[in-house]
């Protein structure tokens, strides 16, 4: 058994150090192309192809209006914005038909994929707006208003956003240049990075001062998409393996994804489970394909400033990551898929399934042996210290990289507290997100749960107004 845990974390320590190596290489060369890469081509081009911003809102007539007004402040030539209101219960639909003077029209819809009944189509009556779209329909929760979405957007792409989200004005500009790239090999898809934006300073919608969390859970969770988006998303999509585009942020090919169907209505994990489908979808019909990612901070979302919702939030993602992987076990280890069969596949289900499993018996493993007095204590520090100087070191190198790429956090305090929660960071949360993982298993195999989990924020938009109370 000892045998066994050491090698496989030395497994894991190889495994992410190569991302991170691959990772850098692509980061620097980003950086060197960004600096002269012109994106008002693409502003001002009259062939920039057209986008459909999808934005699903269930209740949010706090902020459906802010949100609203800071998706047509996107700078792009070319694009649509599709609000879905999946029966929301309150004053959502009433606020936007105020305040964009909505219309309900009669609208022929091309039910391309099935959804719940669509009660109505609002369109401005200001031509101003005819790039705003408005969908009322009976609740069937996230991927069902999506997939509504889908039936009525116009655009070649479509964007999916998290209702309460920043977006960066150029994100679209940036997201649709792997699209015109493209040669012989197709672009179905491309993601960006996700941000965390508490404590950050917002007004009318957009990020106007970028701030490090305050709390540590915020605090600790800046750290860890850094390590995820930068060393380790940025590598998979060099390698075409990439198999995840997050669901707050990603670019797709609308005909791809209503000829795989469109969204599954009933999983919590949809966003993987989509860019699975989609590249299974390509290579069974054997067709060279690429899913790209953007090294760019394009998108800033809350994170969970408590407890509670955090475990909730890792205990879903735990849980659509082994449904995603196991409905498409038959691509694990074959040579079919390419890279996402041979390579992707298995290292989520070795390294990102099995790891939290591995280390929960590792831990059973030691105190029962140190109780019965078997314990190799030597052994033990060593691995225990080589183990906590590989997670503090691959976090900090994230962090330095991130900071000589992006220049993000501008204050070199902000850098060094990033630094010094690296070093609490294996001591105090990850036994939180080992903890999400071992429920998660557990709700999904022995419960069978299948429901999302409540999970409610502060919101963005309750922060903006924080921030703007006088002091």
């Amino acid at each position: 058994m000892e045998s066994f845990i050491f090698y496989y974390a030395i497994a894991i320590f190889f495994a992410y150090t190569i991302l991170a190596v691959i990772s850098a290489f692509v980061l620097r060369r980003y950086y060197l192309s960004a600096k002269v890469a012109g994106q008002d081509e693409v502003l001002s081009s009259p062939f920039a192809p057209s986008i459909t911003i999808l934005a699903p809102a269930f209740n949010e007539g706090l902020n459906i209006v802010e949100n609203i007004k800071a998706l047509l402040a996107l700078y792009y030539t070319n694009f649509e914005v599709v609000v879905i209101n999946d029966g929301s219960t309150d004053d959502t639909l009433l606020k936007t038909i105020e305040a964009f003077d909505l219309e309900k029209v009669p609208y022929v819809i091309d039910e391309r994929i099935f959804c719940t009944e669509i009660r109505g189509v609002y369109k401005s009556k200001k031509r101003a707006l005819n790039n705003l779209t408005v969908i009322d329909k009976v609740n069937g929760g996230k991927a069902d208003a999506l997939n509504a979405g889908l039936n009525v957007a116009r655009g070649k792409y479509f964007i999916s956003i998290d209702a309460d989200s920043i977006i960066d004005p150029y994100a679209l500009q940036k997201m649709v240049k792997p699209f015109l790239e493209e040669t012989d090999t197709k672009v179905i898809a491309t993601g960006g990075v996700i941000r965390i934006a508490n404590s950050c300073e917002i007004q009318d919608g957009h990020l106007v001062k970028i701030n490090l969390p305050k709390k540590p859970l915020p605090l600790f969770q800046v750290l860890e998409y850094n390590r995820a988006f930068l060393m380790g998303r940025l590598a998979w999509s060099r390698l075409n393996g990439l198999l995840i585009i997050s669901g707050a942020l990603g670019l797709f090919d609308k005909e791809i994804v209503i000829a795989c169907g469109g969204y599954h209505r009933f999983t919590v994990g949809e966003d993987m489970e989509l860019v699975v489908r989609m590249r299974k979808y390509m290579a069974e019909n054997k067709k060279d394909y690429r899913v790209e990612y953007i090294p760019d901070p394009l998108c800033w979302t809350e994170a969970p400033g408590k407890l509670k919702v955090l475990v909730r939030q890792r205990n879903r993602w735990t849980r659509g990551t082994i449904e995603t992987l196991f409905s498409h076990w038959n691509i694990f280890l074959n040579p079919k898929y390419k890279t996402m069969g041979l390579v992707s596949h298995p290292f989520w289900v070795l390294f990102e399934w099995m790891a939290p499993i591995v280390e929960i018996f590792g831990i059973v493993y030691f105190i029962t042996i140190a109780l019965l007095g078997y314990a190799n204590w030597p052994y033990f520090f060593i691995t225990l210290f080589f183990v906590y100087f590989f997670s503090v070191f691959f976090t900090s190198y994230a962090i330095l990289f991130d900071h000589i790429a992006f220049y993000r956090y501008k204050k070199k305090s902000m850098v060094l507290r990033q630094l010094v929660a690296a070093l609490f960071e294996p001591l105090l949360f990850h036994p939180i997100v080992l903890y999400s993982a071992i429920r998660g298993n557990f709700d999904y195999f022995v419960l069978r749960k299948r429901s999302w989990g409540n999970m409610a924020r502060v919101g963005l938009r309750n922060m903006e107004e924080r921030n703007n109370r006088p002091k």
